[in-house]
């Protein structure tokens, strides 16, 4: 555990601030759900809860069904870092901070569709160049009204092209991915 030297007190009604500086590195945002866990010093630990992160195995296993069926690299991410790939760059996107492009896009729930280059965002945080892309498909998972994460389907080959069938697939699998984290 890294110690910041930053003291808080608890208000009459138990609240603690966590700081500004803390929030941002961490990506905490106002209405983000977070864990609390103790541990047997006494120590109180704050975790950022992420709904789609606890499916771990099953967000692997979906991404590589739909990797199957599309025959595209297929990503799965929460709003903060990428969950599961299939079908390329497994090292160079795995466990990595999703881009700020990413992140409004998704807050903004909209769906981008594009073989463009000067459309294209970068998937992950410090991508150099999203024009290595072909073409990129990206559908937000929404779970009682709130954005989760999304789905994400891009190709680096030439001439690679997403589709109506692309499209369908990925908005399928972000309705399914939704509707199961309701449950």
């Amino acid at each position: 555990m890294k110690a910041t030297g930053i003291v808080r007190r608890i208000d009459e009604l138990g609240r603690v601030v966590i700081p500004k500086e803390i929030r941002r590195t961490l990506r905490i945002r106002e209405g983000d759900p977070l864990e609390i866990f103790t541990d047997r010093e006494g120590e109180v630990i704050l975790k950022k809860y992420s709904p789609i992160g606890e499916m771990g195995e099953f967000a692997r296993q979906f991404a590589d069904s739909v990797q199957r069926a599309v025959g595209h690299t297929v990503c799965i991410c929460d709003r903060d870092v990428i969950l599961s790939i299939a079908g390329g760059q497994r090292k160079e996107y795995m466990d990595r901070a999703v881009s700020h492009a990413l992140e409004v896009l998704m807050n903004d729930r909209q769906i981008l569709h594009t073989s463009q280059p000067h459309e294209m965002i970068p998937i992950i945080d410090h991508q150099e160049d999203a024009s290595a892309f072909t073409c990129q498909l990206i559908v937000p998972i929404i779970t009682e009204g709130e954005v989760i994460g999304a789905i994400i389907i891009f190709d680096t080959e030439p001439g690679a092209v997403l589709g109506d069938t692309e499209m369908k697939v990925a908005q399928s699998t972000a309705g399914f991915i939704g509707k199961h984290m309701e449950t």
